[in-house]
């Protein structure tokens, strides 16, 4: 079993030059979701919103083996 992560290691976020970028961070479960990664991206996506200068959100995963999916892991 893998050792448990929080979202902030499953969720990296990053702002360079007004682009926001979220990258998937869990390649060992196909970037899948978890509840506590559904409350961080919420948290970000309520700071993007209160930041004008970030004019544009590029969603991506980390690769290899596993892009974007959308699924969510259930506990």
């Amino acid at each position: 079993m893998n050792a448990p992560t929080t979202a902030n290691e499953d969720l990296l976020y990053s702002v360079t030059d007004g682009i926001a970028r979220i990258t998937f961070n869990r390649p060992q479960a196909r970037n899948a979701m978890t509840f506590a990664m559904y409350d961080r991206m919420a948290e970000i996506c309520t700071e993007i919103n209160g930041d004008r200068s970030i004019k544009a959100l590029i969603l991506t995963g980390r690769l290899p083996p596993a892009p974007i999916r959308a699924a969510m892991e259930l506990p």
